[in-house]
């Protein structure tokens, strides 16, 4: 890679990350895919489509598809169990890129052989899809669509790869402020369970949560359940026992 690419590079990356900070969309899962894709069809060249795909449990989910073509890539991926998204995202190579140089013809068509005739009819005959996550039942690959074959050089590979690693950790924050945010309300929502339970019997806040789970278990419902019906019960005026009704699970 020539000094002047690498400069366009790292310009390139800072400018994706400043633009993904400033919208403030760490917190929001969605908008942070969409923005990671359109940053890279954007940054890297001759990519033409993007999108990512998400694999758990041998299903594959499309996320942030730039066209209706991509989206019906991944869910064919994910019904024939092969393709290069499937590959990047459960068995990528040390790199992290599968690169894909034509579908049409060659290694790549005998690698995928149902997948790559399905692509190369609605147009696409060179893709990237990079890996992007750790760890973890569910695994995620970016993927990059060009009509072109054999546009992705050597460069092309290194700038997806660097791109790659970047979006990883950036879609690794969104999971995580996502997890947390949904931890915070789980535990205002029993605190606020709890709350109600300590003001009706008179209870320490020990004796309180012993309550909850003692609820929990006589219902089989899990102790979040527990803790939103009771605070919904609460909010209607409703009188308040600390065992809600199994089978209502709101």
């Amino acid at each position: 890679m020539q000094a002047e690419q690498s400069d366009e590079l790292v310009i390139a990356l800072r400018n994706a990350a400043r633009d993904l900070i400033a919208h403030r969309s760490i917190t929001d899962l969605e908008q942070t895919l969409d923005q990671i894709v359109a940053a890279a069809v954007e940054t890297v060249p001759g990519v033409d489509a993007g999108g990512v795909s998400m694999t758990e449990s041998k299903h594959v989910t499309s996320r942030s598809p730039t066209t209706g073509d991509v989206r019906a890539l991944d869910e064919l991926q994910s019904e024939l169990r092969e393709g290069p998204c499937v590959t990047a995202a459960e068995q990528p190579p040390e790199d992290g890129v599968v690169l894909v140089r034509d579908l049409a013809d060659g290694p790549d068509a005998a690698r995928w052989p149902r997948f790559a005739p399905r692509a190369v009819e609605l147009g696409f005959r060179s893709m990237m899809s990079t890996h992007l996550s750790a760890n973890g039942p569910r695994n995620a690959a970016l993927n990059l669509y060009s009509r072109t074959p054999g546009v992705f050089d050597a460069s092309a590979r290194t700038v997806a790869g660097l791109f790659g690693a970047q979006a990883a950790l950036l879609l690794y924050g969104a999971e995580h402020a996502s997890q947390m945010a949904q931890a915070l309300g789980t535990r205002d929502l029993i605190g606020q369970a709890k709350g109600i339970l300590m003001e009706r019997f008179r209870v320490d806040d020990d004796r309180a949560f012993q309550m909850l789970v003692r609820s929990s278990q006589d219902t089989n419902l899990k102790l979040v359940e527990v803790a939103r019906w009771l605070t919904s019960s609460a909010d209607q005026g409703g009188a308040v026992d600390a065992r809600p009704d199994p089978e209502d699970r709101r």
